[in-house]
């Protein structure tokens, strides 16, 4: 029988050096399972937080592509992604490789919307993340009024070290920073229940968020989204 310990998670690293605490999906500890990762040299985050004109004007696809099939070669048991923006590429990752991949939180949304009206999303870059990105996300046409997105800002605490690629971080007042913007948000939209995390480097803020909010955050780290990747295992994702 298959056990946890015996699963292995695959992540297409973007080329970064700002740290990534535990509860980033980029810190291996972040896990209760071995994962492997494979960066993709030259994929910068502000190459890769696009929107999807200028991502796939980038011509990083195939590199992207060949870092899965490297990860399926290794024998992980699933691939995800250390960015959310790279839903732009779920199609093809996935149609690369036979095991399971799932690239972004955003793919969380249409069950949200299922059980929710509205469902907030609190992005790297509001200015990059549009449409296109929740389509490939599969957030029906009718609906993605009802996805409220809130970005950062680029200067800020969190996103500025992270998009300028720079190898320091003070985690202090990245959270201060994350925790502002969803109160933001919440400022315009109080009855929203889900706040979906779109950066995979927001996690470690998510339980200062909620105890804030009082809203449930979902991440690729936590969501159910991954979560069902590994429906075969329990405890994939430890707490950050």
């Amino acid at each position: 029988m298959e056990t946890v310990e015996a699963a292995a998670l695959g992540v297409i690293m973007l080329d970064t050096r700002f740290p990534r605490p535990p509860g980033d999906i980029g810190n291996p500890a972040s896990f209760a399972v071995p994962v492997r990762q494979r960066v993709v040299s030259g994929a910068w985050p502000a190459a890769v937080v696009q929107t999807a004109e200028a991502q796939q004007a980038n011509g990083m696809q195939p590199a992207f592509v060949a870092a899965a099939r490297a990860l399926q070669a290794d024998g992980v048991r699933a691939i995800t992604t250390s960015c959310g923006f790279l839903v732009l590429m779920q199609q093809v990752l996935q149609a690369a490789v036979k095991v399971p991949v799932v690239t972004s939180s955003l793919l969380a949304l249409p069950g949200c919307l299922a059980r929710e009206g509205q469902v907030g999303v609190l992005t790297i870059s509001a200015d990059k993340l549009g449409p296109a990105h929740l389509r490939v996300a599969g957030v029906p046409e009718e609906r993605l009024g009802d996805v409220l997105v809130q970005g950062m800002d680029p200067e800020g605490a969190f996103a500025g070290p992270i998009l300028r690629n720079q190898p320091g971080l003070d985690v202090a007042a990245a959270e201060a920073d994350v925790v502002r913007a969803a109160l933001v948000l919440q400022a315009h939209a109080p009855h929203l229940r889900t706040l979906v995390l779109e950066c995979t480097n927001m996690p470690p803020y998510a339980a200062a968020i909620e105890r804030r909010t009082g809203w449930r955050t979902l991440s690729l780290l936590q969501s159910a989204t991954l979560l069902h990747v590994f429906s075969r295992t329990s405890s994939l994702a430890r707490s950050p």
